[in-house]
């Protein structure tokens, strides 16, 4: 088995698309986990390049948010469309991606993860807060590469 395989159980990956689902009730906004082994770019270009593969970048309100790991890499990357980068606060990827650091040096990658969407979540609704029109544009599963 790969160590992407064994960086989640099915159990704490389900409880990630949950989150995911959680996340999205009170938004418009999309948000999805990408897990893969390595990567050769920078991990910010890799999850670009994902975000763009995954067809993030075609949502409605520009307004998707990627959590990215390269597992073998013990590294990870949070990238926002152009909608949501434009809103936030200045410090609020690097403070999102301190707290999923946080539960990983502990070990805690599933909770770190569904932090991270919490967090997301919470951002996203307030700026684009769901409108009884609005449909899930993307899967909530779990990529991986």
């Amino acid at each position: 088995m790969s160590r992407v395989e064994d960086f989640l159980t099915a159990q704490e990956e389900q409880e990630i698309v949950t989150a995911i689902l959680e996340a999205e009730k009170n938004t418009s906004g999309e948000i999805r986990v990408h897990i893969e082994a390595h990567t050769r770019l920078t991990h910010n270009e890799r999850a670009k390049e994902v975000f763009h593969v995954l067809k993030m970048d075609n949502t409605k309100e520009a307004n998707g948010v990627l959590i990215y790991i390269a597992v073998n890499d013990r590294k990870f990357a949070i990238y926002g469309d152009c909608g949501i980068d434009k809103v936030v606060t200045q410090d609020f990827w690097e403070s999102t991606k301190n707290e999923i650091q946080e539960q990983f040096v502990k070990g805690n990658f599933k909770q770190g993860i569904v932090n991270g969407i919490r967090r997301a979540g919470s951002e996203l609704n307030s700026h684009f807060p769901w409108k009884p029109n609005d449909e899930n544009e993307l899967s909530d599963e779990i990529s991986k590469g």
